[in-house]
């Protein structure tokens, strides 16, 4: 499998876009990576929009960027959430700094804006929150996936198979 040996990080909080975080989940680990949820909490169960139940791995104080190969931001309203830990920050930016994939899909564009990684990045989100995209400097389009560089981005559910393919081709290495 392509993505043997691959280990991500795909963050959790409630209220998650269901399919946009189970979604990549899934694809990746048929892919053979390995994808640790990770929330504020370890082991706790949190709920998505509709209602679908993800128990988190790990915590965001266990996990480093360093050992991990990217990162992947569902939507909902979970980013503004994940938005507020330091440590979500603070990982994002490593990511950036060492050019590791890092996915985001609809409202998740909000938690790449607080982390400050967008300056200059073409991508993509829902249109709602296209004003804040750009005013944190990225060069907003309307597409169904927008790959620069290392950052893969998406606007809604109905992208999630360009999305996840985009993601995991980075990953590999082949896009």
């Amino acid at each position: 499998m392509r993505l043997s040996g691959k280990r991500i990080v795909c963050y959790v909080e409630h209220e998650f876009e269901d399919l946009e975080l189970w979604y990549p989940v899934l694809r990746l680990r048929e892919e053979g990576a390995v994808v640790d949820r990770v929330g504020p909490q370890a082991n706790y169960t949190y709920k998505g929009k509709y209602g679908v139940p993800c128990v988190s791995d790990k915590s965001i104080h266990e996990v480093r960027a360093v050992d991990y190969d990217g990162v992947l931001v569902p939507g909902g309203w979970a980013p503004d959430k994940l938005r507020r830990y330091p440590e979500i920050l603070t990982f994002l930016q490593e990511m950036d700094q060492a050019k590791k994939p890092i996915g985001h899909i609809c409202h998740a564009g909000w938690v790449l804006v607080s982390a400050k990684i967008l300056q200059g990045v073409k991508t993509t989100s829902t249109p709602g929150i296209k004003d804040d995209m750009e005013n944190a400097g990225a060069i907003w389009v309307d597409e169904e996936v927008v790959v620069d560089g290392h950052i893969i981005g998406s606007r809604r559910p109905p992208d999630l198979p360009a999305y996840a393919k985009a993601f995991a081709d980075v990953l590999a290495g082949g896009y």
